[in-house]
């Protein structure tokens, strides 16, 4: 990559990420980029993690140390709020593609993403004390 350009890759890069001076479609749609790049990151995470396993009983052993850690609790919580948030901000998405209440996509976008929440404090709630 040469000079001149990589200033403008980073400067478009940035502006990939920008919620500033957007609609609420766009507001949604990059939430819905944000989330899939922590997803796919926590794929390939999971991966490695899970080839622990492979290392017979050390491996399994060493996997549940890890999964009992509190960090890996709240890791884990993240990893589900943004499953919650990716799928029905892409149900959001989908509709508004198709032209499905375009009128009402601050609405969907707030009503979707609460439900996300509501439902991603129920599985904390159930996943920290029960």
């Amino acid at each position: 990559m040469s000079e001149i350009t990589k200033p403008t890759f980073m400067i478009r890069a940035a502006k990939w990420f920008d919620p500033r001076a957007r609609s609420v479609n766009m507001f949604g749609f990059i939430l819905n980029r944000i989330t899939a790049l922590g997803l796919t990151l926590y794929l390939f995470m999971h991966l490695g993690v899970l080839g622990q396993l492979a290392g017979g009983p050390g491996g399994y052993d060493s996997f549940i140390k890890l999964a009992h850690n509190p960090v890996f609790t709240l890791l884990e919580l993240l990893v589900v709020t943004a499953g919650f948030m990716h799928g029905l901000n892409g149900i959001r998405i989908l509709l508004n593609s198709l032209g499905v209440a375009i009128r009402y996509q601050k609405i969907l976008l707030v009503g979707l993403l609460s439900m996300a929440v509501v439902i991603s404090l129920f599985f904390a709630v159930h996943m920290l004390f029960f």
